[in-house]
Formats: C-alpha cells, sequence, structure tokens
C-alpha cells in the first residue's frame, strides 16, 4: 500500500480535471481525493496498490482530453486506509 500527492499545474481547473481524475481513480480501486487549490493548481492524493497508483500518475501527467499539464510534483505520503475517491471542496 503507498500513498502519493501529486499537484498538477497547467490549464487543469473548469475543464473537468477533477471528475475525471475521480472516474480514472475509482476504476483503478484507489482511495483518496481530488481538488482544486486556489493557486490554480490541482491536488490529488491517492492511496492503493503501487502499481495502480502508478497508473494514476501516468493518466495525470496528460489528463483529460481537454487540459494542459504543464507539470507535476509528486510526494510520498505515509497510508492512511482510507476507503472511497472523492472530490474534495
Amino acid at each position: 500500500m503507498v500513498r502519493k500527492q501529486a499537484l498538477v499545474r497547467g490549464m487543469v481547473q473548469a475543464v473537468g480535471f477533477r471528475y475525471y481524475t475521480q472516474s480514472e481513480a475509482r476504476r483503478l480501486g484507489l482511495s483518496g481525493f481530488v481538488r482544486n487549490r486556489m493557486d490554480g493548481s490541482v491536488e490529488v492524493d491517492a492511496e492503493g496498490d503501487a502499481a495502480s497508483v502508478s497508473e494514476l500518475l501516468a493518466w495525470l501527467a496528460h489528463g483529460p482530453p481537454s487540459a494542459v499539464v504543464e507539470s507535476m510534483q509528486v510526494t510520498d505520503l505515509a497510508p492512511r486506509g482510507e476507503n472511497g475517491f472523492h472530490i474534495a471542496y
């Protein structure tokens, strides 16, 4: 079990990024959340098996078709054992 935080920057707000991310994370069986940040970036905390988290990070590097990802910073976090993936506000 691993947990990662990704800060995704670029044209990532007002393009459905959170909804696509939630769908992708749920498809992969991950727990955590996605939310918009005041600085225009999107924050993603994802927890699950290492392969699935890596797959989500690879997807986040380009995001949905309407997004333009310019950069992504990934940080390791301690797993929390949460269930479900949601959009945080």
